[in-house]
């Protein structure tokens, strides 16, 4: 990242500087103590729990350069204390100061699900043809979005930017950061209807990513949801849409599973290509079509698109393929929503060539449509013919339900991990498949990390 004074960091924050040198260099910016290093500009976010402002001095020991603060500062403090109303805002402030400095094509990535494989999938079709910046791990929140900013470099021709948001008015702070010229939206589904109440709600909540659009810039749309599909041509701006319906501006023909891998032809207009994806799911080839018409409008040829997306690897804990000495395990450990849990259902179902186990955890976030959702993919899950099911948590005792009442007949519940991986080793058997699947705060890549270390 490009270099700030403490003078210049009080001026963008509209903070004041208690004590030290004014001039003093910053080299990059850290909300995470324990990853200060020599220049750093030390930024205490408060949580629920913890205030790091307590961790300011033992940073300045560990060669920070200045620090933000919403209190006062030490009377013998030598390095500058720089005070602000709300040290996250001054985080956001910095952020997008640092974005209007950079000259990137920044195409913004959101939906209730499949942000993160999408977003790889963009920067794997753009990466043969531009220097390309993405979103590392799940950096796209009011902290991450920001942190993420300060990685996009001068050398950078093109960045892909997860933007997540789960209550109302988080997008537009994080358009106002991000500013991105492109965006894709996924999907419109019921991630986060707690907080936010309608599906109707989340649309227009994440379509605040259109925000700092212009006549030049293009959304591109899953075609095939139903609430998307209302935004096609109704802009000031382009709208191109794709999906697996032959209605769409892209769309998939010709598809073939083999192995873990997928093909299928590229369709828009009079023009076909072939593409070979190395994962499963019919997300997948969504996914693909959007990196696809994203490659396409800005400016690469078919050929370097193909490459690029033969590249493609699921990030960790996102449908990541462990194929382990006797069965293959797939680790999609990292979130769950109802949508998501039927799509790894359907991966599960197509990659194993022996008995499938699931073992799936509690979706959070859901309010008062919890038992039904969580019910609605157990009994997808017994239509899909999944051999066994595994739930941890007590609302997934309501994936338990469904799956039993619709004909699944091998199904066990427990209350914590310890004890369904203990069961579940008793069951694993040669050519078998597994997936494991829960929401982030379910922690299901206990499970994962026990099975892997069970069987090196």
């Amino acid at each position: 990242m490009r270099k700030y004074t403490a003078a210049e960091v009080a001026a963008i924050t509209k903070g004041m500087i208690l004590c030290g040198d004014p001039e003093t260099e910053i080299t990059n910016i850290q909300y995470d103590s324990r990853e200060v290093a020599e220049g750093t500009l030390f930024v205490p976010i408060k949580g629920a729990k913890t205030d790091p402002h307590q961790f300011i001095e033992e940073c300045f020991n560990k060669g920070a350069a200045a620090a933000l603060t919403e209190y006062d500062a030490p009377q013998d403090a030598a390095k500058p204390y720089i005070k602000v109303e709300n040290t996250l805002v001054a985080l956001q402030k910095l952020a997008s100061d640092y974005r209007s400095g950079l000259n990137v094509h920044l195409v913004g990535i959101t939906g209730s699900v499949g942000k993160t494989s999408t977003k790889e999938m963009v920067a794997a079709a753009l990466s043969c043809g531009f220097d390309v910046m993405k979103t590392q791990g799940n950096r796209n929140s009011q902290i991450g979005l920001p942190m993420t900013m300060f990685e996009i470099n001068a050398h950078n021709e093109a960045a892909v930017i997860e933007m997540g948001m789960s209550e109302f008015g988080e997008m537009d702070r994080l358009c106002d950061i991000a500013r991105p010229d492109m965006a894709v939206m996924t999907n419109i589904g019921k991630a986060h209807i707690e907080n936010l109440k309608t599906q109707e709600n989340i649309l227009s909540e994440k379509f605040k990513i259109t925000k700092h659009f212009n006549e030049n810039s293009i959304l591109f749309i899953n075609g095939d949801d139903r609430l998307l599909r209302t935004l096609h041509n109704k802009q000031k701006f382009k709208t191109v849409t794709f999906g697996l319906s032959s209605d769409n501006d892209y769309y998939a023909d010709e598809i073939k599973t083999f192995g873990f891998s997928t093909s299928f032809m590229c369709v828009r207009g009079d023009k076909k290509t072939s593409v070979m994806i190395p994962a499963l799911g019919v997300h997948i080839i969504t996914n693909a079509l959007a990196a696809f018409a994203v490659g396409e409008a800005m400016g690469l040829s078919e050929d370097v698109i193909v490459r690029g997306l033969a590249g493609y690897k699921n990030a960790p804990m996102r449908q990541q393929v462990h194929e382990l000495k006797e069965f293959v395990l797939i680790d999609d450990s990292y979130n769950a929503s109802p949508e998501a849990m039927r799509v790894s259902l359907d991966v599960l179902k197509k990659a194993s060539s022996g008995k499938t186990i699931a073992v799936l955890a509690d979706m959070l976030e859901l309010g008062n449509e919890a038992p039904a959702e969580h019910y609605g993919v157990g009994k997808y899950l017994a239509e899909a013919g999944i051999d066994m099911l595994i739930t941890v948590g007590k609302l997934s005792r309501c994936i338990a339900k469904g799956a039993t009442e619709n004909g699944c007949g091998c199904v066990k519940s427990f209350d914590n991990n310890c004890d369904a991986y203990q069961y579940l080793k008793t069951v694993i058997e040669k050519d078998c498949t597994i997936l494991v699947k829960g929401s982030r705060s379910m922690h299901t890549d206990e499970i994962v990390s026990n099975i892997l270390t069970d069987n090196k």
